[in-house]
């Protein structure tokens, strides 16, 4: 047993060793200095980033200064830098402002709109105003998206391009207005039009459909360019990029730059420091852009566009061969094809060929007759080419690539479809991410397991690339001998510069050791007992992430009757209402799956329990996932270690971070999967979540949930 020194909220003893003794051989006080942390950059930085954390009233870290020195030094030295930073680091303002001092364009990716928002409409507003004396010139900074962001001028004042069947309006209301919400919807986007100045759809509120908004905006494949659009002039998707062209700081999504690395053609402007905050999430975007479906609806909504303005002939064999792939794919059964099957192929082919005969024709034919033709043709175009490369790439086959049949009930009865992926998006990153410039990489969860190698290993930056100031450890970069093939290494550091929070006294990490190991259904009584015993200890403050949306569901059905609080359920309102309620209310519960795990921030006493139904593993069954680790392990890896543990590793380590997000936060991380204890792969999960003190004593936990219950202060008024 060992004694453990507490503030009202760590259990007298304990069953297991500290995280510091963890047998999994993570390091959790891997310091700075032993991950190659550069030496200091002198006095003027640090003048700079007190002025810039006083003017945004926060609270100078020394974590925030050793990250702001080696984003400095990786800028100068032209490497890459990985940083871990925990959650109350304050790492916006530890990459900004060296970014700032160096004078070049900066590039900040982050996964987040809260986060894209708060750099933009309030950290950077009153850093350029605190650091404009200190500088001498006022840094420019501004926000740059996908063109489907923002609002098309042409479609707002000439009408979207609409299918048949889908028009906007009733008939017999035309001459009355509006008759549905979308309808509804549109004249409330044309009215918007004359009001904003950026045309972004995050500026709108409240929002609308995704349908609606379908209508008044395009991609970049349906738009019709600048100098051709009759609107150019004032196109608010062309104003923001000339923005960005001026700005010093250019703030966007990891979405846009994954489109810039996999297009080729550039859409973000030159820079020589990129910064990727949210870093762990970045190979999940790349791969979600990089992934292309074959669906039966979007080749029939394809033929529709397309039949006023192309052969009437090659329309009819594209309806054909639309009509025969989705008869095979209604029998089709889901999982993943090492080679598309004859059959299937020979149909894919047939949509291949029939997709370039209409592209042809589209540039041949003219009709007069049709409304806006130019605008019309080019929406056909954007999706016949996007079906025909679809289609070319899945018979390909590439060695790279993984094909697989996704389950109908996804889209509903009879709609199976094709989809494909890359293996591994790290090839691409390394040849796109790292050429020409700095890029810092960072987020509160890159170690896993205490290691910062599997992660680096994902976002391309091997082994070979990776520097030390240890001379014991010698300088693999060095030896990697001289030439282009050192030269292609990218060059990086990694640093855990840790977090201002004492988490072994703020939180504890308890695991149910006594539960039986979860199967596949989500029904587990005992699982739900425990649950149910928690949240009443708690006294509700109970944010539950779930393995699955129906494992989510089963549990607030079922808690619903036995606990005296609201229990909130994903998927009944909008995130954002849902946490604003679960926020003010400290007796309700909020229950959901993978966006809680990563996206929420209640701070305070309103969220003092979270809990997992189970280690989130992805499933047997998903075709890239185990297609991925089946390539680990034929080059002689452990495909399990490297991708499952891996994926689900980073997910505990974020969903552990939604328990303490301020100095004065308490609470408890219940996982309620015993292989966590008990499997030999534990102490790898344990070591990549926050350092909190562990136990699987279920009596302790109780009383510990109880005595913070009962010293609670009101939730915090968002």
């Amino acid at each position: 047993m060992t004694t453990l020194p507490s503030r009202g909220i760590a259990p007298e003893t304990t069953d297991a060793a500290p995280p510091d003794a963890d047998p999994s051989g993570g390091d959790p006080d891997d310091s700075p200095a032993e991950q190659g942390a550069q030496p200091p950059q002198g006095s003027r930085l640090r003048e700079l980033l007190h002025a810039a954390v006083t003017a945004v009233g926060g609270t100078e870290r020394p974590g925030q200064v050793a990250m702001a020195e080696a984003v400095a030094a990786a800028v100068e030295s032209d490497e890459q830098l990985l940083v871990q930073a925990g959650t109350g680091t304050g790492k916006s303002l530890a990459y900004l402002v060296p970014a700032l001092a160096h004078g070049d364009r900066v590039v900040v990716a982050t996964a987040t709109l809260a986060l894209q928002r708060q750099l933009v409409e309030r950290d950077l507003p009153r850093m350029v105003d605190a650091l404009h004396p200190l500088l001498r010139r006022r840094p420019q900074f501004a926000m740059l998206k996908g063109r489907s962001n923002y609002l098309c001028l042409h479609r707002v004042h000439e009408g979207a391009p609409s299918d048949e069947g889908e028009g906007l309006f009733d008939p017999a209301e035309a001459l009355g207005g509006p008759s549905s919400k979308l309808g509804k919807d549109v004249m409330r986007l044309r009215d918007w039009a004359d009001e904003t100045e950026s045309g972004d759809r995050d500026d709108m509120s409240p929002g609308v459909s995704d349908r609606a908004w379908a209508q008044m905006s395009v991609s970049s494949k349906e738009c019709l360019g600048a100098t051709k659009c009759p609107y150019g002039g004032e196109c608010f998707a062309e104003a923001a990029r000339e923005r960005a062209k001026l700005a010093d700081v250019v703030v966007t999504n990891h979405a846009l730059l994954a489109i810039d690395a996999l297009e080729g053609a550039p859409v973000l402007p030159e820079h020589q420091l990129l910064i990727v905050d949210e870093a762990h999430e970045l190979v999940s975007r790349v791969t979600g852009i990089a992934t292309a479906e074959l669906t039966t609806g979007a080749v029939n909504r394809a033929v529709k566009r397309a039949a006023k303005l192309a052969n009437e002939k090659a329309v009819d064999a594209l309806q054909a061969a639309a009509e025969n792939y989705h008869g095979l794919m209604e029998i089709a059964q889901p999982g993943r094809l090492e080679e598309l099957p004859e059959n299937i192929g020979y149909a894919v082919a047939a949509i291949r060929e029939a997709c370039r005969s209409v592209i042809t024709s589209l540039g041949e034919i003219r009709d007069r007759g049709v409304s806006d033709e130019d605008a019309v043709r080019k929406q056909a175009l954007a999706s016949v080419e996007s079906i025909h490369d679809t289609a070319d790439r899945m018979l390909e086959g590439s060695e790279y690539d993984v094909l697989w049949i996704e389950d109908r009930d996804r889209f509903g009865p009879g709609a199976a479809s094709l989809r494909v992926a890359p293996l591994s998006v790290s090839g691409l990153l390394k040849e796109s991410l790292y050429k020409e410039r700095s890029v810092v990489l960072t987020s509160a969860t890159l170690k896993l397991g205490g290691d910062f190698t599997g992660v680096a290993l994902s976002l391309g930056l091997g082994p070979d690339g990776r520097r030390t100031d240890d001379p014991a450890q010698g300088d693999p970069a060095q030896g990697a001998g001289r030439g282009a093939a050192a030269e292609d290494v990218p060059r990086w550091r990694a640093m855990d510069v840790g977090s201002p929070f004492d988490y072994p006294r703020q939180g504890i990490l308890y695991v149910a050791k006594h539960l039986p190991p979860p199967g596949r259904e989500p029904d587990r009584p005992a699982m739900l007992d425990e649950l149910a015993e928690l949240i009443q200890a708690a006294g509700g403050r109970t944010l539950g992430l779930f393995s699955s949306m129906r494992a989510a569901q089963t549990a607030a059905e079922a808690l619903r009757e036995r606990i005296p609080g609201e229990i909130l359920l994903q998927g009944e309102d909008t995130l954002g209402e849902l946490i604003k309620a679960f926020s003010a209310d400290a007796a309700s519960c909020l229950f959901g799956t993978l966006s809680l795990w990563q996206g929420v921030d209640v701070p305070g006493s309103a969220c003092q329990l979270v809990v997992m139904d189970r280690i989130p593993f992805p499933r047997p069954d998903d075709p890239l996932m185990s297609a991925r680790q089946r390539d680990v392990e034929q080059h002689g890896g452990n495909g399990f270690m490297a991708v499952a543990a891996t994926h689900a590793a980073l997910l505990m380590a974020q969903g552990a971070g939604r328990l303490i997000r301020a100095a004065d936060d308490k609470g408890v991380v219940a996982v309620l999967d015993s292989r966590l204890a008990t499997a030999r792969y534990g102490g790898f999960f344990r070591s990549s979540m926050p350092d909190f003190w562990f136990t699987t004593d279920r009596n302790q936990v109780r009383r510990s949930l109880a005595a913070i219950d009962a010293s609670a202060p009101p939730p915090r008024v968002r």
